[in-house]
């Protein structure tokens, strides 16, 4: 690594949520980065992605927003469908570490990125360029360099990072390809501010009398407002059913007589499409340009903000000289694997959500029939598995311990504590101070050792350690962590598990802190 790619910035193209978490977790490790917007600055606006999981809560935790965010959203842990006006199951959410951070919280996409941009402007290592739209982008050994939209207005910088949506230019630019494909339905969804007798729950609706033969989805939001989501046949036209009334009278079906306020609406198509790699030298994809999912399920930003975690601690230690490039690799490896499996899980729910043949039609139906009375509704019906983050058992930084045949994949299974997990949540106590496992993480690789261990590690990699006897005061930790008496668990900095040892042997750990961190010798065995 030249000394001149480590005082370049990270150029980041796209000043979404993506864009300023990739940027503030950087400034987090001391990395400066230019962010290119191609809009004007202006306020966003429309509810956009509403729900946020608590693993990712524990991301905007980092960069400082979360509590903000939960203080102002909508918390809530219950999920209930329903066939027609009958309930056919709900769902709850595990907590396997007595985490203080709620399982969601419902909260406009607009208010988190108004939040993130402010603490973009305060952080002096985060430029942000509104009106700047990338026409062009080179790489040679050194580095990037991105045209900036005005004649001569070239950005240097390290390496450059695309997260500027579906319609990625970053994407095109680098030439990869993007398959996939477009539902033929589309979906309404309006904001709707009214005083109503709703719980705080999510709640799904298949074939209900308002929506004859497609879905209804509603969420409540912050400020009395909510937020709900129409299957329409594909030719709706939005701005025809408002003007003539049909829009009221939809809404009305609802909420009934009750004042209200549309406060924000559109239509949607919605796709299912991952990039052919995420990465391509020095540029990366991440968020909408990487991968696009329907959203049944808040699998979208929800994965977008992991991929800007799982990217940002990677740039940063190969930045910092703490790590070879060949780190980054992993980035492509992990993230894309993540897409897959969340692909996997939106694609099912669309197929059972918009059956495109009169046989899926049929099949459909009768499952909404036998769910009326099938003890486990939940496991016949798809009405959209929720957000949680990916596993990494395979990945090439991931130090295995045993096998993990029977590791439970299916969607919504409390997944136990192996190598390539992320790490579970718990209260503990730190220099006298009551706080959270997770808020350790971040910057530095964490050891989690049974008992104190002297000494240090023949190792530059940055690490801490934290004794469970000293921590964990309450006993929760060990417990999430299914730790043993001499048990060693490894952190990396974005909070998922490196390897799980039997006992603090420091040849073994250093040689887990080393394959985390891409170390050739190690990725290459």
């Amino acid at each position: 690594m030249s000394a001149r790619s480590d005082v370049e910035p990270v150029v980041i193209v796209g000043a979404g949520p993506v864009g300023l978490v990739t940027a503030l977790l950087l400034a987090r490790q001391g990395v400066p980065s230019v962010v290119l917007e191609a809009a004007a600055r202006r306020d966003p606006s429309g509810s956009k992605a509403i729900c946020f999981q608590r693993d990712v809560l524990d991301v905007l935790d980092r960069v400082g927003c979360a509590e903000p965010m939960i203080a102002r959203g909508v918390t809530w842990t219950t999920g209930r469908t329903y066939y027609r006006d009958e309930e056919l199951f709900s769902v709850t959410f595990p907590d396997p570490g007595r985490s203080a951070v709620p399982p969601w919280i419902n909260i406009s996409q607009a208010e988190v990125e108004a939040r993130l941009r402010d603490l973009a402007d305060a952080e002096p290592l985060v430029d942000v360029r509104y009106g700047h739209p990338v026409r062009g982008l080179r790489q040679d050994e050194l580095g990037v360099e991105v045209d900036a939209g005005e004649p001569g207005n070239f950005v240097r910088g390290s390496h450059v990072v695309g997260a500027d949506g579906g319609h990625s230019t970053v994407r095109k630019l680098l030439g990869i390809d993007f398959p996939g494909r477009a539902f033929d339905d589309k979906f309404l969804i309006c904001d709707i501010r009214a005083d109503l007798p709703f719980p705080s729950e999510r709640r799904f609706y298949f074939d209900p009398e308002w929506n004859p033969g497609r879905q209804v989805l509603v969420h409540p939001c912050p400020d009395g407002t909510w937020r709900v989501d129409w299957q329409v046949p594909g030719d709706h036209d939005f701005a025809a059913e408002r003007a003539s009334g049909a829009l009221d009278a939809r809404i009305r079906k609802i909420i009934g007589a009750v004042p209200y306020e549309l406060v924000w609406g559109s239509l949607y198509r919605f796709s299912e499409r991952r990039a052919a790699t995420f990465a391509s030298g020095r540029a990366f994809l991440a968020g909408d340009a990487a991968h696009l999912y329907a959203p049944f399920g808040a699998r979208g930003l929800n994965s977008g903000v992991q991929d800007a975690e799982n990217l940002a601690w990677k740039l940063a230690y190969v930045r910092r000289g703490l790590a070879p490039g060949g780190l980054l690799d992993s980035y492509d490896v992990e993230r894309w694997a993540a897409a897959g499996e969340n692909l996997r899980v939106t694609t099912r729910t669309m197929e059972f959500l918009v059956p495109h043949t009169p046989a899926q039609h049929a099949r459909r139906l009768e499952a909404l029939e036998r769910a009326r009375t099938h003890p486990d509704a939940g496991t016949i019906i798809d009405s959209g598995k929720l957000a949680e983050p990916y596993w990494y058992l395979d990945s090439p930084l991931t130090t295995p311990s045993g096998s993990t045949d029977g590791f439970p994949c299916e969607p919504g299974a409390v997944r136990p504590p192996v190598p390539g997990v992320i790490c579970p949540d718990g209260p503990c106590v730190v220099s006298g101070a009551l706080t959270r496992l997770r808020r350790l993480f971040g910057t530095t690789f964490v050891i989690l050792t049974a008992t104190r261990h002297p000494g240090d590690l023949p190792t530059d990699v940055p690490y801490r350690v934290h004794a469970l006897d000293d921590i964990d005061t309450e006993g929760v930790v060990r417990k999430a962590l299914d730790a043993g008496p001499d048990t060693v668990h490894v952190v990396r900095p974005d909070g998922h598990l490196a390897a799980v040892l039997p006992s603090y042997d420091p040849e073994a750990v250093t040689a887990a802190l080393d394959r985390a961190c891409g170390r050739r010798k190690m990725v290459m065995e």
